[in-house]
């Protein structure tokens, strides 16, 4: 395969999964904080990346199927395996070139790779590179192989309980480190403690998170952590981004709630928040000494196949704008993280019981029902520690619900009706 048939395939799986969401240039250059350029780039064949890691990023937003994430991957193995013999020649004209990726010269005359003083061996040399391509082509298309093989054999999603799968204990745990002026930095601290969860993750109202916690010996009765954090994890960016899964038919699932009821309603249905979660964390110091919030990390408790359940919409008529978030979460990644948005600062921030701070995160989801929590880390003078955030106890679940049956409440309405296309 030619190197710029090879790009264009990719190109054109990009373009087309791009087109598909509806989303512009600019709302997804901010949304993965890469210039529009360089999406234009991507997606007409102008250029190949280097790292698939942005690529999968965008497919994801996009709402890529499993089986296209599969095929993007592919195609890229190829597209970056065939580039890879520009470092063996001079590069045609028109071809394409790997973003911030320059050609690689010829060997000189006598080098190794060049048995020939006067370049006979310049053929030979190129013969090698192209098996060397080859290989390494065969190598990445294997591990795709390796990676369907994987995913087909995860148990498959529904309403089967939730064995197996780990949560946190309680709704939160700290552990603080005492400063010892006769240790240099070695410090000992407790770790949240984990237990099969129950089989249902979501509770029924915001709930104010306590806190469990111990000094680096051990001592269970050290004082409580200098802070709190109230935490509100069915919050809504607008009715029209609101969806949730529920393994129930219209005929069985009650009129759409406003969003100060949402948590009764979650609760009663036993839904599932999908494609995203918005979860509003309001973190306040208990004393007048300032308390540093040093960071937010995502834990993954598990993944599954998301429930063949129908999908629920709080909203219609709505408009097709994305609103910029503070700070986001793509669960389906390899290692979730929570990233601040364009424009917003990012950790660390000081609060205090006078000064309180509220935090946005917005979890999205496409291929995979995730179950995870946060932790925060926060320090007040020589004191420092960890707190467990999640939902009452249990982890925050969120599912895609590409491919779901959709059902829509019409304004006036007397029942849920299946959307169009649905």
């Amino acid at each position: 395969m030619s190197e710029g048939t090879a790009a264009a395939d990719f190109a054109a799986l990009l373009r087309q999964l791009k087109d598909r969401s509806g989303l512009s240039y600019g709302v997804l250059g901010k949304r993965l904080h890469m210039s529009t350029s360089t999406l234009h780039r991507y997606c007409n064949g102008d250029a190949v990346p280097t790292d698939y890691a942005p690529v999968e990023r965008l497919a994801r937003l996009c709402k890529a199927a499993p089986d296209e994430l599969v095929e993007l991957h592919r195609r890229w193995v190829l597209a970056d395996a065939v580039r890879g013999k520009r470092g063996t020649g001079d590069a045609p004209d028109g071809a394409v070139v790997a973003e911030g990726a320059a050609a690689v010269p010829d060997a000189p005359a006598g080098s190794l790779g060049s048995p020939e003083p006067d370049g006979a061996g310049r053929p030979e040399g190129r013969r090698h590179s192209r098996r060397r391509s080859a290989v390494a082509a065969g190598a990445g298309l294997a591990a795709v192989l390796g990676a369907v093989a994987l995913a087909m054999s995860l148990p498959s999603g529904g309403d089967r309980g939730d064995e197996g799968r780990r949560s946190p204990v309680g709704a939160a745990t700290s552990r603080e480190v005492a400063a010892d002026p006769t240790k240099s930095g070695a410090s000992a601290s407790a770790s949240p403690t984990r237990s099969t969860e129950p089989s249902r993750l979501n509770s029924p109202s915001p709930t104010r998170t306590p806190t469990r916690n111990s000094q680096a010996g051990g001592d269970a009765t050290a004082a409580e952590p200098p802070l709190t954090v109230n935490t509100r994890p069915y919050s809504w960016e607008g009715p029209c981004s609101q969806h949730y899964l529920i393994d129930r038919p219209g005929t069985e699932v009650g009129p759409p709630p406003v969003e100060q009821d949402a948590p009764a309603w979650v609760g009663a249905h036993k839904a599932v928040s999908a494609g995203e979660q918005l979860v509003k964390l309001t973190v306040q110091g208990t004393g007048k000494e300032t308390v540093v919030v040093d960071g937010l990390k995502v834990r993954v408790v598990g993944k599954d196949t998301p429930p063949a359940w129908n999908d629920y919409v709080m909203g219609v008529g709505c408009g097709g704008n994305v609103p910029t978030r503070p700070f986001s979460v793509a669960l389906d990644g390899a290692r979730p993280a929570v990233v601040a948005g364009d424009g917003q600062r990012d950790f660390p921030f000081k609060v205090s019981e006078s000064d309180p701070e509220v935090f946005e995160i917005t979890a999205d989801a496409s291929a995979y029902d995730v179950r995870w929590y946060l932790e925060l880390s926060w320090s007040s003078g020589d004191r420092e520690g960890t707190m467990v955030v999640d939902d009452d106890g249990r982890p925050f679940r969120t599912s895609g619900n590409n491919g779901r049956p959709a059902y829509e409440f019409p304004l006036g309405g007397q029942k849920w009706l299946k959307s169009a296309g649905g």
